[in-house]
């Protein structure tokens, strides 16, 4: 028994999500036809994905909610990129969404390509309410330790935001001098879109900043890595010892640099 239509004009009929009745899919798994079975298949596949997909973003908005009914407009999702790295500022983003924002696709931008955050960034540099940005470079990291640097970058980061915000969400840390009621929440930028919001922003400007960076330290390849610890990158610091934006205060590079002051 076969469901009326070529199997493209099927094919259009389900890629339009027209007249996708309960009734005509169940016809469409018994089709005689292995490409309209095959059809049926895919499309109850990416329905599920999609279901999936839009039960994340409503999750994701559940913290934005509890604390509007408590009374606070404007929530600031905070988040840091690159506290790992041998090279390089920790950069820090601070970011209000409103309540109409299209989420499709926010996540922690550790889970998403390149050209995902990019595409992101831009949705969130269009629509955001506000976005604070605040960066903290090799120097403050080695005089102050990485972690005081990061609190550093998030306090700078909340203070460029304009409007100020009333509340913070933040990814699993509470910055010290800040007088807003803050909130954080462990694994912050997989259950918030303001965190997952302000982890693109601070990915993508840090980013920026190392692809610049690799232009004028071109021997370490900081267009790719970043400025983390990979063996090439590693393999450069041992052939030409620290640049300028290394972290002096950072085992690799310190080991390095010592042994280049013995030589």
């Amino acid at each position: 028994m076969s469901v009326k239509g070529t199997i493209r004009e099927i094919k259009i009929r389900l890629e339009q999500d027209k007249d996708v009745s309960p009734s005509f899919l169940e016809a469409l798994q018994t089709d005689s036809r292995a490409g309209v079975r095959k059809l049926a298949v895919s499309y109850i596949k990416k329905q599920e994905a999609r279901r999936r997909e839009k039960e994340r973003i409503d999750k994701m908005w559940r913290l934005e909610r509890t604390y509007r009914r408590q009374g606070y407009q404007a929530i600031a999702g905070v988040d840091e990129a690159g506290r790992g790295p041998l090279a390089g500022p920790v950069v820090a983003a601070a970011v209000i969404l409103p309540l109409e924002f299209d989420a499709t696709g926010l996540n922690d931008s550790k889970k998403l390509s390149p050209e995902e955050r990019e595409s992101l960034r831009v949705r969130i540099e269009r629509d955001a309410v506000a976005i604070g940005i605040g960066v903290a470079d090799h120097r403050y990291i080695d005089d102050h330790n990485i972690l005081q640097a990061t609190y550093e970058a998030m306090r700078r980061a909340v203070a460029d935001l304009s409007p100020a915000a009333d509340c913070l969400l933040l990814d699993a840390v509470e910055v010290p001098g800040l007088l807003l009621p803050q909130h954080p929440i462990v694994k912050g930028d997989a259950l918030s879109h303001s965190i997952a919001a302000a982890s693109v922003i601070a990915k993508t400007v840090r980013d920026r900043w190392m692809i610049a960076a690799g232009k004028k330290y071109p021997q370490y390849g900081f267009e790719k890595n970043m400025g983390y610890g990979t063996p090439d990158h590693l393999a450069a610091l041992e052939r030409w010892g620290a640049c300028p934006i290394h972290r002096k205060s950072f085992a690799p590079v310190r080991e390095r640099d010592e042994k280049s002051n013995l030589a």
